[in-house]
């Protein structure tokens, strides 16, 4: 079964085609800078790497110019005779749908859209992607892929707001999470690389990418997460706030600063962006930190602190805490990063090798010192995969006859 796999970002849609149950990747790439011109088309087939400047319109776009890519003879990913065989779509907010995976119909298309105003710079674009993907491929099955179904597990202490509660039950305030997808697949590689059933794992996954969060997993669970209702709680991000008191925004607003002016701030203004001036990627933020700007100084510092002070936080409800975990851009490339933050933990039971916190970028690895009671991991996430994964598992199990997404 050959599976594509669409992972619309707020400003990127990443790709791949995979042959299924195998897990083999035949090819993928991605288009970035969607929201901005030029875009950048990056693709690798067969161990051939290309890259060149595209003008698309939008996430739409982005997504018929790979269709178009992915189906070209030329690139032999889709043979004569051969077909794309179903579709996996990463959906951020899927509220409370707790299904990991759910076959693409009018209803799931109708919950999608109701959530899509609780992650305004994701669930647009996916629907967007959706549309355009189901228009071309027709007649084969589109399976979406929840970042929140992960965390249906954190129970009502964790999820519940101090607000109202008619806010709740009338309007479905609450705590989702996000990096769900990424969070299952990298706490079953944390497992292997201890030994362990991923149910019996126990650990902190910090997935640290221009979008951040922290998950607290108990006996492969989640059990709690920073990101909450929308994914602008909790750490500091590329360009988002992370926590605040929303004070803040009340008096900003008695400033004369208008509602949506407001969403841009909290949403592309705010986070390392905001702090440093500089730029919204770490790698831009380290560098100019390393080149002695104190205000980039000052954002990693920032985002560090905020991270340890998660982490602390989450070692107190966790019972016998196996790993920490890093993952995502940041979290598997960052050695700066992982250094300040696990820096001062030792009486935690964390401490980590300098010498193997080098060696661990881009391949993984445990970073502990021997010494260390609680071990930490980088482990490379892959969110395609796992996408494919769920998608593949549903699809076997439906009707052979294809099943329209229209």
């Amino acid at each position: 079964m050959r599976v594509l796999v669409i992972n619309c970002g707020s400003s990127s849609v990443k790709y791949g085609l995979y042959v299924m149950p195998e897990r083999e990747l035949l090819g993928g790439g991605i288009v970035d800078r969607v929201t901005q011109k030029p875009s950048q088309l990056r693709y690798e087939y067969g161990g051939d790497k290309h890259a060149c400047e595209v003008k698309v319109e939008g996430h739409s776009g982005a997504v018929r110019l790979i269709l178009d890519d992915v189906l070209d003879a030329k690139h032999g990913l889709v043979s004569e005779g051969e077909r794309i065989d179903a579709v996996g779509h990463r959906v951020v907010h899927g509220g409370d749908i707790q299904n990991e995976a759910a076959l693409i119909d009018a209803d799931i298309l109708n919950r999608i859209e109701k959530f899509a105003p609780m992650a305004p710079l994701h669930d647009p674009p996916s629907l967007a992607a959706i549309q355009t993907a189901t228009e071309v491929l027709r007649d084969i099955p589109h399976i979406a892929c929840f970042d929140t179904a992960f965390h249906c597990t954190i129970p009502e202490v964790a999820y519940v707001y101090a607000l109202p509660l008619s806010f709740y039950r009338d309007y479905g305030v609450r705590r989702y999470g996000f990096h769900g997808i990424s969070c299952r697949f990298v706490a079953g590689r944390a497992a292997k690389m201890l030994g362990r059933p991923a149910e019996q794992l126990n650990a902190i996954i910090c997935h640290l990418g221009n979008g951040c969060s922290i998950t607290a997993i108990e006996n492969g669970c989640s059990i709690d997460t920073s990101m909450g209702m929308t994914p602008l709680e909790g750490l500091v991000m590329g360009t988002r706030a992370g926590d605040l008191d929303p004070g803040i925004l009340f008096y900003l607003a008695e400033k004369g600063i208008d509602l949506e002016e407001l969403k841009k701030v909290v949403n592309r203004r705010s986070g390392l962006l905001g702090l440093s001036g500089v730029s919204s990627d770490m790698r831009d933020v380290l560098q100019a930190s390393q080149e002695g700007n104190s205000n980039a100084r000052l954002a990693v510092r920032v985002f560090c602190y905020h991270l340890k002070k998660y982490i602390s936080a989450y070692m107190a409800v966790i019972r016998d805490l196996h790993a920490l975990v890093f993952t995502g851009g940041i979290g598997e490339n960052a050695v700066e990063i992982r250094r300040q933050t696990c820096a001062g933990l030792r009486h935690m039971g964390i401490g980590i090798d300098a010498e193997r916190n080098e060696k661990a970028v881009g391949t993984g690895g445990d970073i502990a010192t021997d010494e260390s009671q609680i071990r930490v991991l980088v482990v490379p996430t892959d969110e395609e995969l796992a996408i494919a994964d769920s998608t593949y598992h549903l699809v076997v199990g439906l009707p052979k006859v294809p099943v329209s997404a229209q």
